[in-house]
């Protein structure tokens, strides 16, 4: 199969962690090349996600790396293949390449946990929520671009729905539920949702309150998508120019999860959160 000139994160992040398979080892890339039968070029383009390779060929490389992780070596068999394609790849032509990975990130995620401090996490937000939220994008988008991007981010909420739902849960500091985008009517509407969804069994929803002394990570809004296996786990981050930057590096992922775990600390019960939200509705 010849190389891929766009490989997609999913495909990158497999070669990176053969990437790093091999540097543990101590092997070069020439050295491993040559162990493996291969191209030095044809190994760095498998290492760089350009070139699909297949489970038995993550499997031998493996080997010849002498890993020793079996869960970690199984989960990359189960990334490999050429690309696959995905209802966000309709929308290609129309959303930066970055709002692509995430859907397909979210899409093979078997958890995700969420820390916002000013937004209803997308996942859970109306349509017209929403719709309001991406009227205050500068530059605005165009009337097409903004039902792109609006279609885009409800079919994202798919994930939470599916049969094998995807276990969710969103760590909300209470300014992010008292932001009122759309006016009083769309932002009651929006708190009804949370409620509804609060309900059910794999939608996790806690609240930081302003009353609460501690508020870990300052302010910092991003996703935890965890994988099959720890060392696959991947933090997403919003960029001040709309996009999204990927973190999977060791260091940062066991950054985020302390993050989340001490914002889980001081955030309150499920019960509680649940009054805190109707309470909110009652009074716009």
């Amino acid at each position: 199969m010849p190389p891929s000139t766009t490989p997609t994160l999913r495909q990158q992040r497999l070669g990176a962690e053969l990437r790093k398979l091999r540097e543990h080892s101590g092997l070069t890339s020439t050295a491993a090349a040559q162990l493996l039968g291969l191209k030095q070029g044809q190994l760095s383009s498998i290492e760089a996600g350009r070139y699909a390779v297949s489970a038995d060929r993550v499997r031998t490389l493996a080997r010849t790396y002498s890993c020793a992780d079996p869960a970690l070596v199984e989960a990359l068999a189960a990334m490999t293949g050429g690309r696959t394609r995905g209802w966000w790849d309709d929308y290609r032509e129309y959303l930066p390449v970055g709002l692509i990975d995430l859907a397909e990130l979210e899409h093979h995620a078997t958890a995700l946990r969420v820390a916002l401090a000013l937004h209803i996490p997308a996942l859970l937000q109306t349509a017209d929520h929403a719709r309001a939220m991406l009227r205050e994008a500068v530059p605005p988008f165009r009337p097409y671009e903004l039902e792109h991007r609006l279609s885009y981010r409800i079919k994202r909420q798919e994930v939470l729905h599916r049969s094998n739902a995807l276990p969710y849960t969103a760590l909300l500091h209470e300014a992010a539920l008292r932001m009122q985008y759309g006016g009083p009517e769309v932002a009651s509407a929006q708190l009804a949702h949370l409620l509804d969804l609060i309900d059910q069994d794999n939608i996790t929803i806690r609240v930081i309150p302003f009353t609460s002394p501690h508020f870990p990570g300052n302010g910092q809004s991003f996703d935890y998508a965890a994988g099959p296996v720890p060392q696959l786990d991947t933090v997403q981050l919003d960029t001040h120019h709309g996009g999204c930057e990927f973190l999977d590096a060791e260091a940062q992922l066991v950054k985020y999860r302390t993050v989340l775990d001490r914002m889980e600390s001081c955030a309150l019960e499920t019960s509680e959160s649940r009054k805190i939200i109707e309470n909110m509705m009652q009074k716009l």
